[in-house]
């Protein structure tokens, strides 16, 4: 008795609609006549000719293209906001300095402004936490800012990261400053995902309370 091929489409090869691409299952006379579970093993999937590499003399299998796997890294976003009894233009001023803002922020080791391109800085971050020494870098633009309104930046190399501080009247000598912080989870501290929100809102609370003391300072400097 000759040996019968059964064609079985594929899911993936039905959006092809060519029966080449299918596989075709051969059952052997022994297969056909036996009721022994052991005659499985003669089952032998093959391709038509020419359309798939062969592995082995009677068997081809077919390997789909590889596709490396990228995962969605998360992102996570943080908001502060503070009270200073500071007019909104000092606050404005004071938070502009960009490369004084390692006087007041806590993680922030140094800012450095590109001389040839003044929206252009390099950022650097140096922290201990959750038992081990974090490092990063990454270079910053500066976008368009809005006078006493608005300062915003994103990152163009290094920690993927942006961010925006708004400034709100409350007075003629006061001011709300509300600070924004959204940046890639980096994959060192993705094992500590759910701690690292509440742990860098505490860290830019802190700034911000730093920065109040800082900008009365300034203020003061600035009027003498």
């Amino acid at each position: 008795m000759p040996a019968m091929a059964i064609f079985i489409p594929s899911p993936y090869n039905l959006l092809r609609r060519r029966r080449r691409d299918h596989p075709v299952v051969f059952f052997g006379h022994a297969l056909l006549s036996s009721r022994s579970s052991s005659a499985i093993g003669r089952i032998f999937v093959g391709y038509p000719h020419g359309t798939h590499k062969r592995t082995s003399p009677s068997t081809s299998i077919y390997t789909p293209p590889f596709r490396p796997f990228s995962p969605v890294m998360e992102w996570q976003d943080c908001t502060v906001k503070m009270d200073i009894d500071v007019p909104i233009s000092v606050a404005y001023d004071c938070y502009s300095d960009r490369e004084a803002i390692p006087r007041w922020m806590p993680f922030i080791s140094s800012v450095k402004i590109l001389e040839d391109k003044p929206d252009l800085s390099q950022w650097s971050l140096k922290y201990k936490a959750f038992g081990r020494d974090i490092e990063f870098s990454w270079l910053a633009r500066n976008m368009q800012p809005i006078p006493n309104q608005k300062i915003h930046w994103r990152s163009l190399d290094g920690l993927p990261n942006r961010g925006t501080v708004r400034f709100f009247p409350k007075g003629p000598s006061s001011c709300r400053v509300e600070l924004t912080v959204s940046y890639e989870v980096p994959q060192i501290l993705v094992p500590v995902t759910s701690a690292l929100k509440p742990f860098l809102e505490g860290l830019l609370m802190r700034g911000l309370e730093r920065f109040t003391k800082f900008a009365k300072s300034y203020s003061s400097d600035s009027t003498r």
